[in-house]
């Protein structure tokens, strides 16, 4: 039988964790796509070392758990630099790191895609290798990346919620709060779920508006 009145008063608490999650996930996805555009970039680099540098960073940050990533930020380099960090502080800086490996691999595949041809329009026009980029190759490779990194997004929003186990109280961390004091487990996280799934599907529509913005644009 199930008990929702019995965490009605606890709803609240619990749903202050949106705003948590929502503003962790914001924070890493706008310290991470940065770093992803500027990976994207070295791996079509004409440097060998630059590419190896970014092929490298990449290979770390996706043949590693995302878990054991975190640990080793919040637990291992304080005690490496006697710095403490807060568990959100530590887990914006995993995920942002972590993102901007799989961000890159996405905006670097778009990238690539773009017939080599719009490479020599641009030489033909007397543009840089640079300003080609930019102006003519970049708007069609994020056209083309969008939709896998509106999967990216999402996949950060879900995973966010493992900063609970550095003791983040995000919206995960809340609902084990709650269940541990009401000794109630199904209610509290199926309340959890069913945030999560409609904050995914608020993404999903305005990604595909922008999506189709961009399409007529």
């Amino acid at each position: 039988m199930l008990q929702f009145d019995v965490i009605r008063d606890a709803a609240p608490f619990i749903l202050e964790g949106v705003g948590v999650t929502l503003k962790f996930t914001a924070v890493s996805l706008l310290c991470g796509l940065p770093l992803g555009l500027l990976l994207a970039f070295l791996k079509i680099h004409r440097c060998k070392y630059l590419r190896s540098l970014a092929a490298i960073y990449t290979s770390v940050f996706r043949g590693t758990p995302l878990l054991v990533q975190l640990s080793l930020i919040f637990f291992g380099l304080p005690a490496l630099t006697g710095y403490n960090m807060s568990p959100f502080l530590a887990g914006v800086l995993t995920f942002s790191l972590n993102s901007a490996a799989y961000t890159s691999e996405v905006i670097r595949s778009g990238l690539q895609s773009i017939d080599i041809g719009q490479w020599e329009a641009g030489k033909v026009l007397g543009l840089s290798r640079t300003q080609t980029l930019r102006h003519i190759i970049f708007p069609q490779a994020f056209r083309v990346s969008l939709p896998s990194l509106v999967n990216e997004w999402i996949d950060l929003l879900k995973e966010s919620a493992l900063v609970s186990v550095i003791g983040e109280a995000d919206l995960f961390r809340r609902a084990q709060i709650i269940a541990a004091e009401k000794y109630l487990y199904f209610e509290p996280y199926l309340t959890v779920a069913l945030c999560y799934y409609i904050m995914i599907l608020v993404l999903t529509f305005l990604a595909t508006q922008l999506e189709r913005k961009m399409r007529y644009a």
